[in-house]
């Protein structure tokens, strides 16, 4: 059996011992994890419990006050521009720049990540049924959150961290983002 707290290759994500505090308050306290590269992981908590902090951590947002940790076998403290580059990030809220298309977002995302499949996201703006001929000032909070996801789905990163990505999306949207995720699952992405 293969040891993942030990072998870097077989992990997505690794924390030891990870501590973040914010004046008199511990976000994040103590946090041992390891995410097994190809696998589905969520992090549940109410708010409040260190969730979001978690993934700031990761995306290398900001450090942690103590303990390592590791994405894709990069410190995230030291190999932030390398991390950045084999994952994708969905926050809960799509900050979009308003006088952009979807489409010219879209192709914005896929040119700052440096890897997009075309093909693939053209299927996704189907299938999520996003009219990408709009401004972003023009959509609603769930289509914004439509474009951000097309973009990481269709980067084929290695790990897909989603922070409450389907906050806005209607039910038969979720089933679709459900299907999506299954699907990067299959082809060995870590979300």
């Amino acid at each position: 059996e293969t040891d993942i707290w030990a072998n870097a290759f077989e992990r997505a994500v690794r924390f030891e011992s990870v501590s973040k505090s914010f004046e008199d308050r511990d976000a994040v306290r103590a946090l041992d994890l390891v995410v097994p590269r190809g696998s589905f992981f969520a992090l549940l908590g109410p708010n409040g419990a260190g969730k979001s902090t978690t993934i700031e951590l990761l995306l290398g947002f900001i450090r942690p006050t103590a303990g390592s940790a590791t994405v894709l076998g990069l410190d995230v403290r030291r190999d932030v521009t390398a991390g950045h580059r084999r994952l994708a990030y969905v926050p809960s809220v799509a900050d979009l720049w308003p006088s952009l298309t979807g489409e010219e977002t879209l192709r914005l995302l896929g040119n700052l990540h440096g890897s997009v499949d075309v093909a693939y996201r053209s299927q996704l703006v189907e299938r999520f049924e996003l009219d990408v001929d709009k401004k972003n000032r023009a959509y609603s909070h769930g289509n914004k959150q439509k474009v951000v996801l097309v973009a990481a789905f269709a980067s084929r990163a290695e790990l897909l961290l989603l922070d409450e990505p389907t906050t806005g999306l209607d039910p038969l949207m979720e089933q679709q983002f459900r299907t999506c995720v299954a699907e990067a699952k299959g082809r060995g992405q870590t979300v």
